[in-house]
């Protein structure tokens, strides 16, 4: 291949191809558990979080419901992947090879996201969301019907392997993907590029600016207890009677069951099997989907 202008810019147009149909293959299971929020600065700050207003009986004047500040900054972090093509590659037109790797980089750029979303849930249980106290606690603090302090647990804790029973069917998911920047290719493709005269490698890349937080802890029941029938109604009923402060009843239905491989078999048998054990009708069955995520392995 003679190396021109031209014979460059068709080349990058090719990777780009190969590379955005790789970021459209991989799975997005992120987008079930997390709320997608845009970010035009440096950081978001969710002081929202706090104090979700609600509609009250209008007697006299009206009430501004004045939202309390949560002080939960998440900052965006910036991320890039890079791939260095050798110019003898392009002039010996051995190019094969490199479209299955620029469809896996953006595969890879797609499974950066999925990585980071679902270590955060993980990690949900020593990481603090915007009431201070970590994701999944025994010790939220809300208020009751009188305005006193109370604590309201959303994991029974245990010491097996996670699991996660959540809402996901609300404005706000239980987590947050903030997006500053989509993924973009970009390139150092001109033969006066110094990788080019100094390494004689052109250069592919992606980059990205996002950061994963935390949402609403009420939607969310994390649990290490053994993933059986006694468990998992503990759960559910805990979300179901989920209130915010002052009693305010939350109306949260749980939906969705998310467990790592090591658990798809009793999520099955949980939610997808007429009969539990000893041929009792299995009374749990549809009561949520089940969604089996490679990345809490």
């Amino acid at each position: 291949m003679i190396i021109n202008t031209a014979a460059l810019n068709a080349l990058r147009v090719t990777f780009q191809n190969d590379f955005q149909t790789g970021l459209t293959l991989a799975a997005l299971m992120k987008n079930r558990v997390a709320t997608i929020v845009p970010s035009s600065n440096a950081q978001n700050t969710y002081g929202w979080l706090a104090n979700v207003p609600s509609m009250r009986e209008w007697i006299g004047a009206r009430v501004a419901q004045n939202i309390a500040e949560a002080s939960y900054t998440l900052l965006n972090k910036a991320w890039e992947l890079t791939i260095a093509v050798d110019r003898y590659d392009i002039e010996d037109d051995n190019l094969g090879v490199y479209a299955p790797l620029f469809s896996q980089m953006g595969m890879s750029t797609s499974a950066n996201e999925e990585i980071l979303t679902w270590a955060a849930l993980k990690a949900g249980f020593t990481s603090k969301c915007y009431d201070g106290q970590n994701f999944f606690d025994t010790v939220h603090p809300v208020l009751d019907a009188n305005g006193a302090v109370t604590n309201v647990a959303n994991t029974d804790g245990g010491a097996g392997t996670p699991w996660f029973l959540m809402c996901t069917k609300q404005p706000v998911k239980p987590l947050l993907f903030q997006s500053r920047k989509a993924p973009e290719f970009v390139s150092r493709d001109k033969v006066t590029d110094d990788n080019v005269f100094d390494e004689r490698m052109f250069k592919y890349g992606v980059d990205a600016r996002y950061n994963v937080g935390y949402g609403f802890w009420q939607m969310a029941w994390g649990s290490k207890q053994t993933l059986n029938n006694a468990n998992y109604a503990t759960a559910r009923a805990a979300i179901m009677g989920m209130k915010g402060d002052y009693g305010r009843p939350l109306g949260l239905v749980p939906d969705l069951l998310v467990v790592p491989p090591a658990l798809e078999s009793a999520g099955r048998q949980l939610l997808n099997s007429e009969y539990g054990t000893a041929g009792v009708t299995n009374e749990w069955k549809d009561t949520a989907e089940l969604l089996v995520v490679p990345w809490l392995a």
